[in-house]
């Protein structure tokens, strides 16, 4: 599923460029879950927006399901994230106006759904009644507890049935409960409709419930045991 051959990444600073990516090799199989963890600022959340077409690299190859990322168009790179990745990010990026049910279809709104609406909300419904909110289709983000604004925000990511999941510090600013509940429903995602999952965290237990963790620190990218 994922193929980085000798990724390098670095960013701009008053003091010369600051290198946050070092050669990075790495292969992980479809249907693999992983973790990466590492201090903050070394670099994950770069490496997850590389991963899914929102950066590009200074160096190196990303193929993501047989595709070249690094040589997409911007266009491209937006059809591809709209059809095969699904980001969950630890802040859930909710829209205020719209109800809980509207926000999990957002993603029909950049077009190229084969599936009718009809059947996509269908489905949303189902996906928000598996993670406990039957009851909150209508309710709007501010009456929702912030463990439920991000199970909302996982079912959006996955409305689309990405190949990809992409989740960067999913559980950072939940309860031990929401925790454990958002993480049942990524890695349920994982091993029922064999989406890769890529998890960012700080959460060492969130991490070892995942196939294989590794570790970026300076640059580098090792996996390391559980």
């Amino acid at each position: 599923m994922i193929e980085i051959t000798n990724l390098n990444k670095s960013y701009p600073a008053a003091a010369g460029p600051v290198r946050v990516l070092r050669g990075i090799n790495w292969r992980v199989a479809t249907g693999e879950a992983v973790a990466v963890i590492g201090p903050s600022g070394c670099g994950k959340t770069t490496l997850l927006n590389l991963l899914g077409a929102l950066d590009r690299p200074d160096e190196g190859s990303i193929r993501v399901d047989g595709e070249e990322l690094s040589r997409m168009s911007p266009e491209e790179a937006a059809a591809f994230r709209n059809r095969a990745v699904g980001f969950v990010f630890q802040q859930h990026h909710l829209l205020p106006q719209l109800t809980v049910l509207e926000n999990t279809l957002v993603p029909r709104l950049a077009g190229g759904w084969k599936e009718s609406a009809a059947d996509s909300a269908a489905r949303a419904k189902g996906m928000l009644d598996r993670v406990g909110l039957a009851g909150r289709l209508g309710h709007l983000p501010w009456q929702l507890s912030g463990g439920e604004k991000l199970r909302v925000a996982v079912v959006r990511a996955l409305l689309n049935r990405p190949r990809l999941v992409l989740a960067d510090e999913p559980t950072g600013m939940l309860d031990p409960e929401a925790t454990d509940t958002v993480a049942d429903l990524l890695l349920e995602l994982n091993r029922d409709a064999g989406s890769t999952l890529v998890v960012v965290t700080h959460n060492l237990g969130l991490a070892r419930r995942t196939g294989r963790i590794h570790e970026l620190r300076l640059g580098l990218l090792r996996e390391v045991a559980g």
